[in-house]
């Protein structure tokens, strides 16, 4: 197995995947009688032919070392992963490679960060450290007849091992 150690996310080291959604910076703008700041447009929902919709994820955490045996993506929406808790969470992420993913990268999040990866970005599944493991997603919402072609998994032979 290869080891992966993973690094914090940052905003620059996670540009070619997605987006980072946090409340970094000066706000937008001030609202709610100056006691609300509206950090605003801070990812680029995709969804094709559908409409983006929003569902809850309640996944079980995982630990260290952390065995990536699949990854998958989705070429015709973008995908938002935003924890429901300020725990941090790991997030995989990979170029493609001729339709399968090239060396994988892990970041770890920080409180209060979120994650939106571009449409056709391989990404690892949703893997909280700690529960809670519930996190609202926005993505496309289209009846399931139409979308049998946006999803793809690459599954690996010889798996990665994550960890610090």
């Amino acid at each position: 197995m290869i080891q992966i150690t993973p690094q914090p996310l940052t905003a620059a080291a996670f540009a070619p995947f997605g987006d980072i959604l946090d409340c970094s910076g000066d706000a937008d703008k001030i609202i709610n009688q100056g006691m609300c700041g509206r950090f605003h447009d801070r990812a680029q929902i995709e969804v094709g032919e559908g409409a983006a919709g929003i569902s809850l994820f309640n996944a079980t955490p995982r630990s260290f070392p952390y065995t990536l045996n699949m990854m998958e993506r989705h070429p015709l929406g973008s995908q938002a992963f935003i924890p429901m808790h300020e725990h941090a969470f790991l997030v995989i992420v990979a170029q493609d490679s001729g339709d399968a993913p090239a060396t994988p990268q892990a970041f770890i999040t920080a409180p209060g960060q979120a994650v939106n990866y571009f449409a056709n970005t391989w990404h690892g599944v949703l893997t909280p450290l700690q529960a809670p493991g519930l996190f609202a997603v926005v993505d496309r919402i289209v009846p399931a007849d139409l979308d049998c072609d946006n999803l793809q998994e690459y599954w690996y032979d010889n798996p990665y091992i994550v960890g610090p």
